[in-house]
């Protein structure tokens, strides 16, 4: 069965960084695709960043491009979101999801608190 985890969340201060982790198994995780998506308290659910299966081509939602790197390894089947330079505004609940045979599977989300 496909299961999720993600960690590294926390508390941290404006301008600093986190690394996030999501772990993967029950599938091939070099064989799909990975996303990071955010919700924030009293907002809908958003896309943050998507890294593809084949090639690790990679696309950022405009609000964290220059400062969110997403990236893989497939040896660890492991996905990672790295965040630099961080705002009060990317204060969320971070989900990792991917889509298996027509179906979308989700963490269970990592805090990340950006306050000084």
């Amino acid at each position: 069965q496909v299961q999720l985890v993600e960690s590294g969340g926390g508390l941290v201060q404006p301008g600093e960084s986190l690394r996030l982790s999501c772990a993967a198994s029950g599938y091939t995780f070099s064989a799909y695709a990975m996303n990071w998506n955010r919700q924030a308290p009293g907002k809908e659910r958003e896309f943050v960043a998507v890294i593809t299966s084949v090639g690790g081509a990679t696309t950022y939602a405009d609000s964290v491009k220059g400062r969110f790197t997403i990236s893989r390894d497939n040896a660890k089947d492991t996905a990672y979101l790295q965040m630099d330079n961080l705002r009060p505004e990317d204060t969320a609940v971070y989900y990792c999801r991917t889509n298996v045979w027509g179906r979308a599977y989700w963490g269970q989300g990592t805090q990340v608190t950006v306050s000084s």
